[in-house]
């Protein structure tokens, strides 16, 4: 029996009047599982055919809403629906009392993301995690739904900053139900657990009111403000760039999130060297067995990584404390080493991993980082977790937002010592 908060009854239960229902809050509030079930128990009544969900990429949209740890459409559905794909693109298929089903899923995170969409005519549709979504693809979602018989949109969202374009050229405009959820709407987390995250967020003004409060504010003290997207995020590796070695890094645990990440090292015409992200692997810990999770690095992302670049890594570079990680990959062929997590390095005043962070901190402003969008395996963790990775009122590196991050450094700490320093 599924337990819900009264929070997350009324939502999924509420009459459906207005043009936009948000959702936004804390992490962990328990919002996406409501929305997942608000938006099925629209498609129970509606008149119309084709839906979408859209997300950073499709399969962020899947994970989110469709898969859904366990919770998602694939199991409300269960018996009556299965995954299908025709000319316009992959949907879940429903066969439903009030008419067939086409819930289309769609990645939403660049520019031209609204082009696998023109031509569509949709009766509603799920925004997951608005705020890292394309504006040019949000609005062209909005177009799609004008003919619609029973017209209808949802989103869901962390609290973005203040100052977040999607506040006024979205909600602000469109007629929006906008509802505020906090880490105590949600009926499975524990007081203790609670109270364990209170305290995290307590170290950071910036943490407590995001994370805990669930309300908008401007990040302080983030680690890596230098980076900038318009500048170190691309599409590809330029063209100019000769790749000169292929390697991984990683960080992961039994409940914490686990990241992979692909590095080419290339060198420009002027003999110069860069770094670029190429792919990342990522998955929020949890549910899959370390086992598993292996499996998919080994038979299916590493694999990837090779085929596109035509290249073979040279060494595999993971959390010497993920043992479990290690010895799960080297069972599957893949002999990995102990990352270098900086923990005996001394840079003047800077100690352990601070020298670490000062080194990718220099690769950035240095132009000699990047991180490549893979349509695959992009940089949608990436991104969340370097606008979020911040320091406390002492200067110390907070223990959140940095499973990618841990892995970029271990990364750059490879290509920093043997091809900059």
């Amino acid at each position: 029996m599924i337990q819900f908060s009264e929070k997350q009854a009324e939502w999924i239960t509420a009459p459906y009047r207005f043009t936009l229902d948000v959702a936004e809050g804390s992490p962990r509030s328990g919002k996406t599982f409501a929305n997942i079930a608000r938006f099925a128990l629209h498609k129970i009544t509606s008149r119309d055919t084709n839906h979408l969900i859209v997300g950073y990429s499709q399969e962020q949209a899947y994970r989110l809403a469709v898969e859904g740890d366990g919770f998602g459409l694939l199991h409300i559905f269960d018996g009556r629906c299965s995954m299908r794909h025709d000319d316009n693109g992959d949907y879940l298929f429903v066969d439903l009392p009030s008419g067939e089903k086409k819930i289309y899923i769609k990645g939403g995170g660049k520019a031209d993301s609204k082009k696998a969409i023109t031509g569509l005519s949709l009766g509603s549709v799920y925004f997951c995690e608005i705020d890292l979504l394309h504006p040019e693809m949000v609005q062209e979602c909005f177009r799609r739904t004008f003919a619609a018989r029973d017209r209808w949109h949802i989103a869901d969202l962390n609290p973005p900053a203040p100052q977040h374009p999607v506040i006024k050229d979205v909600f602000e405009v469109q007629n929006t139900n906008w509802s505020h959820w906090t880490i105590h709407d949600n009926p499975i987390i524990s007081e203790e657990r609670k109270e364990e995250i209170r305290q995290t967020c307590l170290k950071n003004p910036y943490l407590y009111k995001r994370d805990w409060l669930g309300e908008r504010a401007i990040p302080e003290g983030v680690i890596y403000s230098m980076f900038d997207p318009a500048k170190h995020l691309l599409e590809a590796i330029p063209e100019d760039i000769l790749p000169v070695e292929m390697f991984f890094s990683g960080d992961g645990g039994l409940t914490d999130a686990t990241s992979i990440n692909c590095w080419i090292i290339g060198r420009t015409k002027e003999r110069r060297m860069q770094l670029y992200k190429v792919a990342n692997w990522y998955y929020d810990g949890g549910q899959k067995a370390m086992s598993t999770q292996a499996r998919e690095i080994a038979a299916t992302f590493a694999p990837y990584c090779r085929e596109k670049y035509r290249m073979h890594e040279t060494t595999w570079k993971i959390d010497p404390a993920c043992k479990a990680l290690r010895k799960e990959l080297e069972l599957l062929g893949i002999w990995t080493e102990g990352a270098d997590n900086n923990a005996h390095d001394i840079k003047g005043s800077s100690k352990g991993i601070k020298v670490g962070i000062e080194y990718l901190q220099s690769a950035i402003q240095d132009g000699r980082f990047f991180v490549i969008d893979d349509p695959r395996y992009g940089a949608e963790h990436f991104l969340r977790e370097i606008g979020m990775y911040c320091v406390d009122q002492h200067g110390n590196p907070i223990d959140a937002y940095n499973h990618d991050m841990d892995a970029c450094r271990y990364g750059n700490n490879y290509f920093y010592k043997n091809f900059v320093l």
